[in-house]
């Protein structure tokens, strides 16, 4: 079965065609208002970005969904979880704080934050899946609590999945941090041979397992949790993974949690993907990088898999910026993803999902 998937460019010569009115347009018209019933405890899932990123999606944006979700009679609430690494988001307070800071208070986006799994990461709920990977998968507890969620994505690249889209969203952004855990298992290394000992590594590492020695990094596989802050931030790209065994596990793995993170909510879910500053990393990072294509539009669909497929091909017809980390395939109908980093699949995402029911890769894209 075909999935719709609607978009909207970012044209615009009136003000009925400001960006604001295109995303109340695309919830309208994807009749998003119908995952949402009266008092309805909705949560607006998204990225409030690491304190240092900027390309997040503006809290203008969200409050035209929250105004919406005010609309159909439902108590929204805007939100995400803590993160496995060290950084500005890895607690609810500095959480919170750093939401503020980007635009993300009240006044604003016209609905609270919470900050989905607690205080520390400890508000969870396990939702039973039965898949290849996990029988149960642990979500954050108010992600499992709300009644419907909209999930509003910035598109752009991953260091490890590939690509970043409304899957991902779903499955590291719904998980507290022994959610994300499980997910990444798999262990980086370091490549002694190109090590310059800056040490940046041993900085950003949240478990101490990473020292230095003779003036080389030194990853204790026995304290790794895997979550490859330290290649992220390796200006030499000194700290790989077994990219052919790793990769794909950690792909399935992902894509199983995002399965989890729907169960209990059919036809309560709507997507919607800002396809603008399509960078090249996660807004984990604490920087934001050039962009590797164009801007493009925004997308929405009641389809995870569909929305993330659309937004994939929309990427690869672009012209890649020569000037950004693109290293390779520049022209029109490339993979962006691996010209990014080659070793990585992301629409193996895709075809994960689409075989464990989660939506399907067969789209029909309607332009407003």
């Amino acid at each position: 079965m075909t999935s719709r998937v609607w978009f909207a460019s970012l044209r615009a010569r009136s003000p009925e065609d400001s960006t604001e009115a295109k995303v109340r347009k695309l919830f309208e018209t994807a009749g998003l208002a119908a995952c949402i019933e009266p008092r309805d405890k909705t949560a607006i899932k998204l990225h409030f970005g690491e304190k240092g990123n900027d390309s997040y999606i503006s809290p203008v944006f969200v409050r035209q969904i929250v105004d919406k979700v005010k609309a159909a009679g439902a108590l929204p609430f805007v939100t995400d979880t803590n993160t496995l690494y060290l950084g500005s988001r890895s607690n609810a307070v500095d959480h919170i704080t750093t939401a503020i800071l980007h635009g993300f208070d009240y006044a604003v986006v016209g609905a609270p934050v919470i900050i989905a799994d607690g205080l520390t990461g400890k508000n969870m709920a396990h939702v039973a899946i039965n898949k290849k990977h996990f029988k149960t998968v642990t979500l954050a507890g108010d992600i499992v609590a709300a009644d419907s969620m909209i999930v509003m994505t910035h598109f752009k690249g991953h260091e490890v999945a590939g690509f970043g889209g409304a899957i991902k969203n779903l499955a590291m952004g719904c998980a507290p941090p022994a959610g994300k855990r499980a997910q990444h298992q798999a262990k980086p290394f370091s490549m002694p041979a190109v090590c310059t000992g800056c040490g940046k590594c041993t900085e950003v590492c949240p478990k101490s397992a990473i020292t230095l020695r003779n003036k080389k990094s030194v990853i204790d596989k026995d304290l790794c949790i895997g979550c490859f802050e330290c290649m992220t931030v390796c200006p030499v790209h000194a700290i790989e993974v077994d990219w052919e065994t790793e990769i794909p596990l950690f792909t399935e793995r992902m894509v199983e949690y995002a399965y989890g993170a729907v169960q209990g909510k059919a036809g309560k879910i709507g997507y919607i993907s800002f396809l603008t500053r399509i960078t090249p990393d996660c807004d984990c990072v604490p920087w934001s990088d050039a962009s590797i294509v164009p801007d493009i539009g925004i997308l929405a669909s009641k389809d995870p898999v569909a929305i993330d497929a659309a937004a994939c091909d929309l990427v690869n017809q672009q012209p890649g910026f020569k000037e950004s980390l693109l290293a390779r395939h520049h022209h029109p109908g490339e993979d962006k993803f691996s010209g990014l980093r080659p070793n990585t699949d992301g629409p193996r995402q895709l075809r994960y999902a689409e075989e464990l029911g989660l939506g399907t890769r067969d789209y029909e894209l309607v332009r407003l």
